[in-house]
């Protein structure tokens, strides 16, 4: 047996009956009861569950440009502590990803880091000035083979732009990914508009700024036959757009964040700058909307928007924090405390959001496959039982930036296998997986 053959032995897969995976040269080479393990090495997983890597569609990496705030290393070591073989790099780094030049770059970057999969997003617009599409076909026929598309932190407010990215994306299966809030209804905006803005006298940003974009670019998907992407989805008007589109057959997939399933406005009267989010944390009914449209498949997967900065941008007034929070680390166990210890869902419905609906909507044809016999080697080893105090000083990623910083949360990942490698094992960081063929599709 190859020494890079592994046998996982008594994993609950997706929270069902223990089975044993035996991992060779990358794929699962069988799946089942009592596998013999012939000279590979023994992961004892007796008590844990065992799911696909999860796919992260909503990453800020910051590198090239802001490597103060993250690089790719440290955001992929992140990534693969936090139970993830896969992240999109999103387009608002310095220079922005609007070439095929700076798309390879954060390409070549994830594959030399080997932590896990690095996939660029490319921006739609250039310098996400929202003024001329950007080379997008470029992007799509590079080395990165770049199928998903933002401005995100900004919306591509213009219609015809917006009708015209659509239009472009259709040609090689691209989706565009919108950052919906209309520019001129959240000018100034610090928070959720409501009660609690009021009191604090702060200004608030409408639901509406949100709904109202995503209704215009539903009709506009439909209307040209492409794909539209909805980012961190905030508001129960959000929802309802979205489920309608659905009914009506148009082609739109949405995402949520961990921290817009738990967290909520209230916590913005301590004006701590960690609570300050892009789009905010909204009321109560809006959270549970949020639940309940991810239990039922209208909001399709769960996003981190993982969005570290300098202790410098959140460490300061309200005012002039700059708005984000760190996610990968903690996304899984989030979403266990939301999802799963509520009933709402279960481990194979985690698998479908957090890594088998990514993949899909961000055309990853290795990522978020069944644990099964001749798929790739892509896996997180979870203990469900664990309970653990987030301490963002004690992180990879280089953001404090930690909303849950002190909370206890369920679930920790124990192993992450990146291509039949074990980046993560005993919760601890392992080695990155070292590709033989540096022109291996992946």
């Amino acid at each position: 047996m190859s020494p890079t053959s592994y046998l996982i032995r008594a994993a609950s897969v997706l929270g069902g009956p223990a089975t044993d995976l035996l991992l060779v040269g990358g794929v699962i080479a069988a799946a089942g009861p009592n596998l013999g393990a012939d000279g590979a090495t023994v992961i004892d997983a007796a008590g844990l569950i065992a799911l696909p890597g999860m796919v992260d569609l909503h990453t800020h990496l910051r590198e090239p440009g802001r490597e103060d705030a993250e690089t790719v290393e440290t955001g992929t070591r992140a990534a693969a502590l936090g139970g993830f073989t896969a992240v999109h790099a999103m387009a608002n780094s310095s220079p922005v990803a609007d070439t095929a030049g700076v798309v390879e770059q954060v390409y070549s970057l994830g594959r030399e880091s080997g932590w896990v999969d690095v996939r660029p997003v490319g921006a739609v617009t250039v310098g996400l000035a929202g003024v001329q599409l950007a080379e997008l076909g470029a992007m799509a026929d590079s080395r990165a083979r770049v199928r998903v598309f933002s401005d995100d932190g900004i919306c591509v407010s213009d219609p015809v732009l917006m009708r015209r990215a659509l239009e472009y994306v259709k040609a090689f299966d691209g989706v565009i990914a919108q950052h919906a809030q209309e520019p001129r209804l959240t000018a100034g905006a610090q928070m959720n508009e409501g009660k609690v803005s009021a009191v604090l006298g702060l200004t608030g940003w409408p639901a509406v700024a949100e709904e109202s974009i995503i209704a215009r670019d539903v009709l506009l998907a439909q209307h040209v036959g492409s794909r539209l992407h909805v980012c961190h989805v905030s508001t129960a008007g959000s929802v309802e757009i979205i489920r309608w589109a659905k009914a009506r057959g148009i082609n739109v997939t949405a995402e949520v964040t961990p921290h817009h399933l738990l967290l909520t406005e209230e916590l913005v009267r301590s004006y701590n700058p960690v609570y300050k989010v892009n789009p905010p944390l909204r009321a109560d009914d809006d959270v549970a909307a949020l639940r309940a449209a991810l239990a039922d498949g209208t909001i399709d997967i769960v996003g981190t928007d993982h969005a570290p900065h300098p202790s410098e941008a959140k460490d300061c007034e309200w005012a002039a924090a700059a708005m984000g929070m760190t996610g990968l680390e903690t996304a899984l166990s989030v979403v266990q405390e939301t999802m799963i210890e509520t009933g709402l869902m279960t481990w194979a419905d985690f698998a479908r959001v957090t890594s088998t609906a990514p993949a899909a909507i961000g055309r990853l044809t290795d990522q978020g496959r069944p644990l099964a016999a001749g798929e790739p080697a892509n896996i997180v080893l979870v203990d469900p039982g664990a309970r653990w105090q987030v301490n963002p000083a004690a992180m990879a990623t280089k953001g404090r930036n930690s909303p849950f910083a002190g909370m206890e949360l369920p679930g920790k990942v124990t192993a992450t296998f990146f291509r039949g490698h074990p980046t993560v094992l005993d919760g601890r960081l392992n080695t990155p997986y070292r590709a033989t063929d540096r022109n291996e599709a992946n």
